[in-house]
C-alpha cells in the first residue's frame, strides 16, 4: 500500500474543469487521505485562493504533513508521486522508467492541456467564431492522439500502456481531458476515437476504474451545487449554441 498521509492534504478545485479532477484521481487511485476545497471559477483570482496559488489556476493542494503548498497539475503529481507511492503501484525504481513516465507527463501538459483547451475555447466559448483557430486546435488534438496511437500499438498486447506493463501516473494523467472529447471537439464517442483504437481501448480502461468512477461521483455532486450542468453550462442553458449566444451578447454566465 502507498503511504497514507496521517492528516488530510487539501485539494482546491473548481469542479467544471478537466485539471482538478486530474489531481483528485490520482488521490483516490492512491487510496490517500484528502479533502476537497471547492470554489467557484469567479473566484481563482480572489482571497483566499489567490494567495495560495498566485496564479490563480486550479489544482493547488496544501499539505499539512510536510507544510508544502503546491500549484500546477504536473508538479503535483511527481510530487504526491516521490512523496506517498512509496510501493511504486503506480511509478517505478528504475531509473529509465521513471524519466519515462516523467517524460508522458510533460507531453501531456505540454501537448494536451493546452491543444485540448484552446480547441474547447475558441469551438464554444470564444465570442467571434474562427474556423481557423477551431481547426488548427482540433487537427493538434488528432496528431497528440495519432501519437499515442503509434506507441500503444507498437506495445505488446499484454501492456498497453504508456510505459512498462502496468498503469502509471503517466497515462492516469491523460484521462480528465480526453474524458472531455466528446465536448471538445463535437463528436459522438465513435467518432472521437476514429483511427484511435489503442487509445480508444487505454483510456477506456482508466474510466472504468473505481477511482475514477468516485471522482465523477464528487464532480456530479459539486456542479449540482454550483448549479451546473455535467459540461459546465448553467442549469436551465438547453444548448451550448445557447450558451454562447448569451456570451456573445455579454451576458454574465461563465461557469461559475
Amino acid at each position: 500500500m502507498a503511504t497514507n498521509p496521517p492528516k488530510p492534504i487539501r485539494v482546491w478545485i473548481t469542479p467544471p474543469g478537466p485539471n482538478p479532477w486530474k489531481a483528485v484521481f490520482l488521490f483516490e487511485e492512491l487510496g490517500l487521505n484528502y479533502e476537497i476545497k471547492s470554489f467557484r471559477f469567479d473566484d481563482v483570482k480572489k482571497p483566499p485562493f489567490i494567495n495560495i496559488n498566485p496564479n490563480g489556476r486550479v489544482p493547488a493542494i496544501e499539505d499539512p504533513n510536510t507544510n508544502l503548498t503546491l500549484w500546477e497539475s504536473g508538479a503535483i503529481y511527481q510530487y504526491l508521486i516521490e512523496q506517498y507511492d512509496t510501493d511504486n503501484r503506480l511509478s517505478y525504481m528504475s531509473i529509465n522508467e521513471r524519466h519515462l513516465c516523467n517524460q508522458w507527463l510533460h507531453f501531456q501538459m505540454s501537448g494536451q492541456g493546452p491543444y485540448w483547451g484552446q480547441c474547447g475555447w475558441f469551438q464554444h466559448l470564444h465570442s467571434e467564431k474562427i474556423p481557423s483557430a477551431v481547426e488548427r486546435y482540433a487537427n493538434e488534438i488528432k496528431r497528440v492522439l495519432g501519437v499515442i496511437e503509434g506507441v500503444l500499438a507498437a506495445k505488446p498486447a499484454n501492456a498497453q500502456w504508456l510505459v512498462g506493463d502496468k498503469m502509471t501516473f503517466a497515462d492516469m494523467a491523460w484521462a480528465p481531458w480526453n474524458f472531455r472529447l466528446i465536448e471538445v471537439l463535437v463528436k459522438s464517442w465513435d467518432e472521437v476515437w476514429e483511427g484511435f483504437p489503442h487509445v480508444r481501448a487505454w483510456h477506456e480502461k482508466m474510466i472504468e476504474l473505481p477511482s475514477w468512477k468516485r471522482c465523477m461521483e464528487h464532480r456530479a455532486r459539486l456542479m449540482d451545487e454550483q448549479g451546473l450542468q455535467w459540461n459546465g453550462v448553467p442549469k436551465g442553458i438547453e444548448t451550448f449554441t445557447e450558451y454562447e449566444n448569451k456570451i456573445a451578447a455579454g451576458d454574465d454566465t461563465t461557469p461559475k
